[in-house]
Formats: C-alpha cells, structure tokens, sequence
C-alpha cells in the first residue's frame, strides 16, 4: 500500500515556531504516514531571495520536537545536506533521536548544489560526492560496528566505543535524494533507499530501472531498496517558484486530478510518497492536508479496480 508522507514547512520564514511544530501532531491525527523537514544552514541564493532574514529552522531540532509530540509517524529529512554537517556529530545526533522517537527516524540524505553556501561554510563544492560518501560509510560504521574504524585521507576514526546505537537494526535508513548519475550509483550502491524530488512519473520509472540494475549489479537485493520521491503540491493554484515551475508537480486544487497524478507515480513503482506544501501560508496548508487526508488518500490507497 502507498505511504503518504508530508512536509513540515520549517524552511518557509514562519515567525512562530510553535506554528510550524503544530503540523507534525496535525499530520498524524489526519492519518499521514511521515512527516518531512528541509535543511539548509543559511539564507543565501535562492532561499534568500524567498526568506530574507526570516527563519529557517534547522531540521533535525525540528524532528527532535515533534519526536515528543508524535507517537506514529516516520520522521525524515529531505535532504540532510551530508557535505555541509559532521558524519560523527550527525550520527550521535541521529541515533539519539532514534532511540527518543522509538526508531521513527529516516534520513533522507544528498550532495547538495548551491554553490553560495558552500563557498560560506568553506566546504569544497568539488568534492561534495567524495564527503556525501564518506559520510554515509562512516555514519554507518559507527551504527553498526561495536568497535568502530574507519580510515581515509579525511579520517582516522579507532580506538573508541560509540553509543547510543540507533533503535532500528541494523542502522537508521539512508534514502539518497537526487536524480544525477552519481546519485543513482549512490542509492544503488550505497543507500537504503532512493528519494529523488521534482521528476514526472515516467523519469522515476526510468530511473527506479537504473537504481535496480545498479543494485542487482553490485550484488544487493534491488528489492530491499525504499523507492519514495517528494512532489510539489501547488498551494493557492501556482507553483512556489519559478525554480519550481520548471519541475513536475501536483494541482492541489483539483483533487481528480490529484489522485490521477499520485496514481500515476504509483505505476512507476513509487511505494512512499512525500507531498511538499512549498508555503508559508499556514491556513491554505492546513486546508490542503486535510482535503488530501479526506478526498485523497484514502482513494490511493485502494487497490485499483476495486
């Protein structure tokens, strides 16, 4: 059966926190499956251009709150940035919240590609594969292992013990957000799922065709891979940005079409999808998740042709 996921809009400039938090409790009572935070650490680019110096919440503080006000859904990141955060500190972090939220956690996990932040937190754009990587092996490592090691030109990590281990065996899922060749190889190869953002229902089939190749091809199990994507909903009849224009989205107006749409994805062998309400006006986002609760969901989630 599709699983439903929403975002929690804490990337869209919400002056009251306890706004923004409100919609993770919301989310489970209407029956969502997940709920989904963003994670940029600065306002510059584009998110500036959309924010200013308004807030943006950091994502994994976000998840730690609404661990405790949510008993059900899954909570996910999409995407932790990987080059822009430190691979023993996010671990420890993500394990923690692990154990506190009864192992609800999923990290959704990328390489990232706005070049002005980079350049701002000294990260070398031109090797964000080789740290997203690395930082996916280490943080694994330190899950898994109950003396870990792992050694590179960046690290020298022995000699120690790491806990808390994550709730969930054998580690917190890693989904690889993106649809480039690297982060197809990526999800493929190294991830537990892929979870790409913005593509029509035919460029995830293709792509979830490649994903399984790769994997059947480096000797894993294509079918042990979670296959999600995030789609834009539109809120008040128009995309968010032009950015976001140029990629494929759901009318949130029209639920006949909505429910076309989402089946569409479902035929492309989506099993998770996560439905991003790109806004920050709360009222038009709370009458949206309730309409898709009501009118939409429960259609999806019915065979079809029954």
């Amino acid at each position: 059966m599709l699983r439903f996921g929403v975002t929690i809009p804490n990337n869209w400039g919400i002056a009251d926190p306890r706004q923004v938090l409100a919609m993770g409790p919301l989310a489970e009572a209407l029956g969502y499956d997940s709920v989904w935070v963003m994670d940029h650490l600065l306002n510059s680019g584009y998110i500036r251009e959309r924010l200013d110096d308004r807030p943006y919440y950091h994502p994994l503080a976000t998840l730690s709150y609404l661990a405790a006000t949510t008993r059900r859904v899954s909570l996910g990141t999409s995407v932790l940035v990987l080059p822009y955060h430190n691979p023993v500190e996010l671990a420890k972090y993500a394990a923690s919240l692990d154990q506190m939220s009864g192992g609800r956690v999923v990290l959704g996990v990328g390489v990232g590609a706005m070049t002005e932040e980079f350049e701002s937190l000294g990260v070398p754009f031109n090797q964000r594969g080789a740290l997203t990587n690395e930082s996916m092996a280490i943080m694994r490592e330190l899950w898994t292992s109950p003396d870990p090691h792992y050694k590179s030109e960046r690290w020298n990590l022995s000699g120690f013990k790491f806990a808390p281990k994550p709730a969930q065996k054998p580690a917190i899922p890693l989904w690889v957000g993106g649809s480039s060749p690297g982060a197809l190889r990526r999800a493929a190869t190294m991830g537990d799922g892929w979870h790409p953002s913005g593509m029509s229902p035919d460029e995830f089939a293709a792509g979830r065709k490649e994903v399984r190749r790769l994997a059947a091809a480096a000797g894993r199990d294509p079918d042990s891979l979670a296959m999600s994507i995030r789609v834009e909903v539109e809120v008040g009849g128009r995309a968010s940005s032009p950015r976001a224009a140029s990629r494929a989205r759901l009318v949130g107006e029209d639920v006949q079409a909505m429910i076309a749409g989402i089946r569409a994805y479902q035929g492309a062998g989506v099993e998770h999808i996560v439905l991003a309400l790109n806004s920050g006006e709360l009222a038009r986002i709370t009458s949206l998740m309730v309409a898709i609760a009501e009118k939409v969901m429960p259609e999806c989630r019915r065979p079809q042709g029954s």
